[in-house]
């Protein structure tokens, strides 16, 4: 499987929740100093639970597709699952290690970075977003 492959290139462009929340409750912001990408994060709460999500991606093809799969599933999740979510991407990433869990199994896609390891930042980024958001 290669780092760019056509499914991961269709998940970059079709990115969900594009755009800003001007009403968020949380707005978060992050860069990677390593590759320069940044995403946004708008969310609204309800009882600990994303409510609205809304994001700003400028990132590689892998940040983007990243915010593609997260995007598709944040509404709904909580501290806990986000938090998992994060540890779970990281340790596939940094150890080879399991595929995440529903619904966020197409993270399996980006395994081929696993031997990147300068476009992990990237790729997390999304998601160390939305667990900042819970704070």
């Amino acid at each position: 499987m290669k780092l760019y492959s056509e499914k991961i290139l269709k998940l970059a462009t079709e990115i969900p929740h594009v755009g800003k929340l001007y009403n968020a409750e949380k707005e978060i912001s992050l860069r990677t100093p390593i590759c320069g990408s940044k995403v946004s994060i708008y969310i609204n709460f309800e009882n600990g639970i994303i409510k609205e999500y809304m994001q700003e991606i400028k990132a590689c093809a892998l940040g983007q597709a990243s915010a593609s799969i997260f995007g598709s599933n944040a509404i709904g999740q909580n501290y806990n699952s986000v938090s998992k979510l994060f540890n779970s991407v990281k340790n596939m990433l940094e150890n080879n290690g399991d595929t995440p869990f529903k619904p966020f199994e197409q993270y399996e896609l980006l395994r081929p970075a696993y031997e990147f390891k300068n476009r992990h930042d990237s790729i997390l980024l999304v998601l160390e977003a939305a667990k900042k958001a819970f704070k």
